[in-house]
């Protein structure tokens, strides 16, 4: 099957290709130093809340893979990872089990790993309503994503060309299915207008997905053995721009996560900062799990998570809820966009949580 063939490219030069060439933009944010913090640092949670779920820590593991009997082996050991560090695992896109049933296994070995954990389930948003509901019976999933990747399709040698009805059809399946729906971007970001139109089909939250991480445009390149230039590469927008957009338009009973390049626990402060309830990261935690052995990568991450509670200390913020109110500066690049695009960043400048 092409559609199970291609998760083994996607794994193969996600491993092998550097992030970018766009920086997730996270550069031109600045938190400022709180010197009376005012807490311990043994007072600081990473305890949240996400789409009515109570998370352990606001990184979720995102989609990686599966749809192939060859990276069963993947998930479960992303899916021991999970349970061991208490994360929300996403799998990846189903719509190829959905199509040839026999490669089920590859996605319901997370249950069968890590059968009391969260985990969300993965269809693109040409599918069918019904396909959505399998998608969620088949993990026993708490939420589902939809995800958009409309520039990887083109680039890709087999890919869809056709992009129509998709908002349609994103809007029916958050009617049909009994758990969240999160739509997610694959490497480009979403604008506050996509954003806008989103959140009116019913999406109970973004995931911005934006430039700065894993390339898929690249990838789809190497597979394809075509030379893609680096205006092609560079399309979409960075991270953190594409988190603000979407902040900028979020209702007050709707939810952003942040995803898209973040590499380092600065940055999911940062990111959560902003406004995110939760960040998601893919490649870091595929290479530190197929690089290492379980207790190795699970000590990295919990020590990744001590360095997200220091941050937090120097903030003086004790919860993911206390991080949503303290001062951001935004300069550079990230300023002048969102100053052309009428969005005031005054506000992040301003908050009154120092004190």
């Amino acid at each position: 099957m092409i559609r199970q063939s291609r998760k083994l490219d996607h794994l193969k030069y996600a491993m092998a290709l550097k992030d970018g060439p766009v920086a997730n933009g996270f550069n031109d944010f600045s938190l400022i130093h709180n010197c009376l913090p005012d807490i311990a640092s043994s007072d600081v949670t990473l305890s949240c809340t996400l789409c009515g779920l109570e998370l352990n820590h606001p990184v979720i593991i995102n989609a990686v893979t599966g749809g192939d009997k060859d990276v069963t082996e993947v998930n479960a050991k992303l899916a021991e990872f999970a349970r061991q560090t208490n994360s929300v695992m996403a799998v990846g896109s189903q719509f190829a089990a959905i199509e040839s049933p026999e490669v089920e296994e590859s996605f319901n070995i997370v249950n069968t790993v890590n059968p009391d954990g969260i985990v969300f389930a993965n269809i693109g948003a040409h599918a069918t309503a019904k396909q959505a509901e399998l998608a969620v019976k088949m993990i026993k999933a708490k939420a589902i994503q939809i995800h958009l990747n409309t520039a990887q399709e083109l680039i890709m040698g087999e890919g869809d060309h056709d992009f129509s009805g998709y908002l349609e059809n994103i809007s029916l399946i958050a009617a049909a299915v009994n758990v969240p729906v999160i739509v997610k971007e694959v490497g480009c970001g979403i604008a506050k207008e996509q954003a806008i139109k989103l959140f009116q089909a019913g999406v109970k939250a973004i995931d911005v997905g934006g430039v700065g991480g894993t390339n898929f445009l690249a990838i789809e390149a190497a597979r394809n053995k075509s030379d893609l230039d680096k205006e092609t590469l560079s399309w979409g927008i960075p991270t953190a721009i594409s988190t603000v957009e979407t902040l900028s338009v979020l209702p007050s009973n709707r939810e952003v996560i942040v995803s898209g390049g973040l590499r380092t626990p600065l940055e999911v402060v940062k990111a959560i900062a902003l406004g995110g309830s939760a960040v998601g990261i893919a490649n870091p935690i595929l290479r530190l799990v197929l690089k290492n052995d379980m207790p190795g990568a699970v000590a990295a991450f919990k020590e990744f998570l001590v360095k997200v509670k220091l941050y937090m200390t120097l903030l003086g913020a004790k919860t993911i809820q206390d991080l949503h109110s303290v001062p951001i500066i935004i300069t550079g690049k990230s300023k002048d966009w969102l100053t052309a695009r009428n969005i005031d960043i005054t506000q992040f400048a301003n908050r009154q949580k120092h004190g």
